[in-house]
């Protein structure tokens, strides 16, 4: 009889709450302990020890790269032209017919 794992549900953690987990990384409180400790991932704590030395804010829009936001920035560019051409276009249809 095999026993089902339950799906974690989704937790949230406090900017103040992760830099008290780095602060103990930074203490030279070893790695393996502090995800025991507190259970959470080895990915999630390498990810705010990376975040807090890179810029100090554990938020992702403070924390991409220049190519990364270059890309979001030309998305949302490409976006809007594609809905200014489509309001052409209509407005093309709509003169024709007179």
């Amino acid at each position: 009889m095999s026993e089902e794992k339950k799906p974690r549900t989704r937790r949230t953690y406090t900017p103040e709450f992760k830099q008290q987990l780095v602060d103990l990384y930074r203490s030279r409180k070893r790695k393996c302990d502090i995800i025991r400790e507190y259970d959470i991932s080895t990915s999630m704590l390498d990810r705010w020890i990376a975040q807090s030395t890179n810029s100090g804010s554990f938020k992702e829009k403070d924390n991409r790269t220049p190519e990364q936001q270059e890309l979001i920035e030309l998305r949302k560019q490409n976006q809007q032209l594609k809905m200014e051409n489509d309001i052409l276009k209509q407005a093309a249809l709509i003169l024709g017919r007179r």
